[in-house]
């Protein structure tokens, strides 16, 4: 791990992009105290400070740096509020998505045969429908919410990790040590999860980077499209739909600022999930 951070740190780069990234995160969780406002709170929200610019000084006595939307909430409180949800839903889908699909694609590797085929061909069959049209057409079909919502994003993204496990699998089945385990006594269940698991870890790590920052940006369209969150909660894509409709009358700032959080946050996850793939592929290792 030492010599991982190491490496890690001579990409000046990629520490940046992790420095940002880990400044949004500690944002997002202490945004109850570092924002003026709780955008949750409707009895908070004054309409005679809906849709002002930045810097204005509100009813309630505080600055509005970055603006108001057109329900008078404060822009910067409803970023970071925002960026709390996109972090947890992209969180949690990626993570039952590994789940789910390196188990999978893991099982699909050991036992072989018609259930291998089987199960490629229908990921294979998964990986042929674009990743958004597939969440947003579950989306529409569950109805708003976040359980729904992680539902689709999971559906739209397991099949990626269970190709890469599958992959890996694949790979590591044929090596030596599988065949010596595989001649002891050992339950098939205990080959898998402690021998060829683990060693196709290091691939789905760099797949699960990619797919957290690609779960917040799909999270994010479908809140825009209106099949994501409620308007109660105020998603980055749904405060971008808010304010996209205001963006030929001069308030630029309603969709503007949610956007560039949610550019900044996407590119410093890639940035990092790059670096990352960089180090455990030693093809590319230096």
């Amino acid at each position: 791990m030492k010599r991982f951070l190491s490496e890690f740190a001579e990409n000046r780069v990629a520490l940046a992009a992790a420095i940002i990234v880990l400044a949004i995160v500690l944002l997002a969780i202490c945004a109850p105290l570092v924002t003026p406002q709780d955008p949750y709170d409707l009895a908070s929200l004054t309409l005679r400070d809906a849709r002002r610019p930045p810097g204005y000084v509100g009813s309630k006595g505080y600055s509005h740096w970055l603006g108001t939307d057109a329900q008078g909430r404060d822009l910067f409180s409803a970023i970071l509020y925002g960026l709390r949800i996109s972090l947890q839903m992209g969180l949690v889908a990626g993570a039952i998505a590994l789940t789910l699909g390196a188990t999978i694609g893991t099982l699909a590797a050991y036992v072989g045969g018609r259930v291998e085929a089987f199960l490629m061909r229908l990921i294979d069959l998964q990986l042929s429908f674009p990743a958004v049209l597939l969440a947003f057409v579950l989306a529409a079909l569950l109805g708003q919410g976040r359980g729904p919502l992680i539902a689709a994003l999971v559906a739209a993204q397991y099949a990626y990790f269970a190709r890469t496990a599958h992959g890996a699998a694949v790979a590591e089945r044929q090596k030596d040590y599988v065949e010596a385990a595989l001649s002891t006594p050992l339950p098939a269940r205990l080959v898998v999860w402690r021998h060829i698991l683990p060693n196709c870890l290091p691939p789905l790590l760099v797949v699960a980077t990619v797919q957290v920052a690609s779960a917040i940006s799909l999270e994010a369209t479908l809140s825009f499209l209106g099949v994501g969150l409620p308007p109660t909660e105020p998603s980055l894509g749904m405060l971008i739909s808010n304010g996209f409709q205001y963006m030929l009358s001069g308030r630029y700032w309603i969709s503007i600022y949610p956007g560039i959080a949610l550019i900044i946050l996407i590119v410093g996850i890639n940035l990092v999930g790059d670096q990352i793939r960089d180090q455990l592929n030693p093809r590319l290792r230096r």
